[in-house]
């Protein structure tokens, strides 16, 4: 039998380990940065266009790269970090395996400039494809530039499946912050289109937090810190009152790497216990410092996994740590039977001496002064009395005796009052105030458990859930209003400001349009601030934060290209929000209302995500009950 195994030539060895390391523009704009960064740099730039697709360049001023190693570095598996397998676990660099730049340039158009500073002159490389075009000496800064154009031009049923420009931008942004936020003491700058989106001067953790997802961001961290022998934790989390309804703001980082691990964020979520509203999430910051031996990070292609040697160590100590940091800063309430927090010394008074008291003495105070003027007064009103004891009232003795006829009857001879007409006030008990124009309708309905409406049918009982009636009933409206009409507004006295990072004022902007048509008004969206000036009748001013907080996270994924997905998805998220809940107490007359409301709807069956919305019970199936 014939030999049937052999060796895969190097174009599409590269194409395959492509499809481990490069999945979209994002994971090219993860590598080089991270090359950048292990080439010491201090400043590094990103360029893209169309969301990377046509364009992604990064400029750096690190150390350079030789001739030779400007060659070799587009090789599988070259690279200068490991030269041995025990190295692996000794690892302080970013990339390790050399797969990155080889991937890279077989499926994009790949030029390099690279020069090192005591050369005089640098190195160009243009590859298409893995083969290399041309190499030749080039003028150039010290530093190396990367240039990545055309992704997945060879492979085009991989670029079929990148999403939108917008969804891919922000894909880029995420690893952006990603890297930015490990390494605060490097400054970065980021441009899309011509546009600058980040420019991030060298800092320290706290304030590149703040220049990444704005200036309200500050107030809102509480630092952690904590040294241990296994683990040391340092960064930050965010107050309890500011928790999110996204996990957008959650950020691990192991020894200046970010990694994604749902046990250490249990352990965050722990530290939390009793202090979230339901379905909210903290903001996290936290940067853990571990011995390279203690860890395995070549265990995930993109090396956003890491495998610990004691994960219940580290578990117990992140926990601990953050609600120490909670309960220090006054975050958490502290149970301590001993303590008066009336005896608590402010901070402004720490380092403040004492002071002696001033006693001072009016000199010239006379206590008898004020008894002397009294006495002499009180002779003068004395005299004064006795000169007007011979006083007389005013009315005359003809009238003396008036005073007795408010005590005796009405004067016969005066017409009587004529009190048929008089209409007395009801002495009738009622529960309100205002006539019930629907009393006569109390009886069709009632709420049972405060989540059902309860009403009878000719052939039994209806059964309704009282919040995916009301969605389903909104849901239509919204649509209504988005497609065929605006809907009313109601305009706010004064403004509301609400911060969200940059991303979600670019998700926000994109659906200015079709939020408009549902009654909101924006009077501006900037890098981190909306400005709201009008919302829609149907919810008040403190709803508007929870509700356009749900809706960036049911677009968190993808905002679809087509107007009607687009509008069908915002128009679900908003009558989720604006519905009433499970819990709400309602009145006859809004049962009444709920009740016609949904029979008026086109499918009144199902919610828009096609679950049921109310059930009958025949009269049929009550008597067998009783069977």
């Amino acid at each position: 039998m014939a030999d049937i195994i052999q060796l895969l030539p190097d174009h599409v060895a590269n194409q395959i380990a492509a499809g481990e390391v490069v999945q979209r523009p994002a994971s090219v704009v993860k590598e080089l940065l991270e090359n950048a960064i292990d080439a010491e740099a201090t400043h590094i730039q990103l360029l893209i266009k169309d969301a990377g697709k046509t364009l992604i360049q990064v400029s750096d001023d690190g150390k350079g790269m030789s001739e030779t190693d400007a060659r070799l570095c587009f090789e599988r598996h070259a690279t200068s970090k490991i030269k041995m397998a025990e190295d692996l676990f000794q690892l302080k660099t970013k990339g390790f395996r050399g797969e990155a730049l080889a991937s890279i340039a077989a499926i994009a158009h790949v030029g390099l400039k690279s020069k090192q500073e005591e050369q005089e002159v640098g190195t160009e490389i243009k590859i298409n494809g893995t083969k290399v075009e041309s190499q030749e000496p080039c003028v150039t800064q010290k530093g190396t530039v990367v240039s990545v154009k055309n992704l997945f031009f060879n492979i085009p049923a991989r670029r079929n499946f990148l999403k939108s420009n917008a969804v891919e931008t922000r894909h880029i942004i995420d690893e952006f912050q990603r890297v930015a936020l490990a390494h605060p003491q490097i400054a970065f700058s980021l441009h899309h289109n011509g546009s600058e989106i980040f420019q991030l001067p060298s800092t320290n953790h706290r304030q590149r937090i703040v220049n990444i997802f704005g200036a309200k961001t500050n107030e809102k961290l509480v630092p952690v810190e904590e040294e241990t022998e296994i683990l040391n934790v340092q960064g930050f989390v965010g107050k309890p009152e500011f928790a999110k309804r996204t996990k957008g703001e959650q950020f691990f980082f192991v020894n200046d790497r970010f990694i994604k691990s749902p046990y250490l964020n249990h352990a965050v979520t722990a530290a939390f216990e009793g202090l979230l509203k339901e379905k909210t999430y903290p903001s996290y910051f936290l940067y853990l410092n571990i011995d390279p031996k203690r860890i395995d990070i070549n265990i995930h292609p993109t090396k956003t996994e890491i495998k610990f040697d004691d994960e219940h160590a580290l578990y117990a100590i992140l926990r601990s740590a953050i609600k120490h940091s909670l309960g220090q800063f006054n975050v958490a309430p502290v149970l301590d039977f001993e303590r008066d927090a009336n005896l608590d010394t402010p901070y402004s008074y720490k380092e403040k001496q004492a002071e002696h008291p001033i006693v001072e003495v009016d000199r010239n105070f006379n206590p008898f002064e004020s008894e002397m003027k009294f006495s002499s007064s009180s002779s003068t009103s004395a005299k004064t009395s006795s000169s007007k004891s011979n006083f007389q009232p005013s009315f005359s003795k003809k009238n003396e005796g008036s005073w007795e006829a408010l005590y005796t009857e009405f004067d016969s001879s005066k017409p009587e009052a004529d009190f048929s007409n008089v209409e007395f006030e009801s002495e009738e008990v009622t529960g309100s105030l205002f006539e019930d124009e629907k009393k006569s309708e109390s009886g069709n309905t009632f709420q049972l458990q405060k989540k059902y409406i309860i009403s009878s049918l000719k052939s039994g009982l209806l059964v309704i859930d009282q919040h995916r009636a009301h969605t389903r009933i909104l849901y239509e409206d919204l649509l209504k209003s988005i497609t065929v009409k605006a809907a009313i507004s109601q305009q706010l006295l004064f403004p509301l400001i609400l911060q969200y990072s940059k991303q979600e004022t670019a998700m926000l902007r994109e659906l200015k349009d079709s939020l408009e048509q549902t009654g909101f008004v924006f009077a501006r969206i900037e890098n981190h601030e909306v400005e709201i000036k009008g919302i829609p009748n149907l919810i008040s001013e403190s709803e508007v934060s929870i509700l356009l907080d749900q809706l960036l996270s049911d677009f968190e994924n993808e905002i679809p290209e087509s107007g009607f997905k687009q509008t069908d998805l915002l128009a679900k998220s908003l009558a989720k929000s604006m519905a009433i809940k499970t819990g709400a107490v309602l009145d006859t007359v809004e049962q009444i209302a709920i009740v016609n409301g949904l029979f008026a709807c086109k499918e009144p069956d199902v919610t828009p995500s096609n679950r049921k919305v109310f059930v009958t019970l025949a009269v049929d199936e009550l008597e067998k009950k009783f069977m």
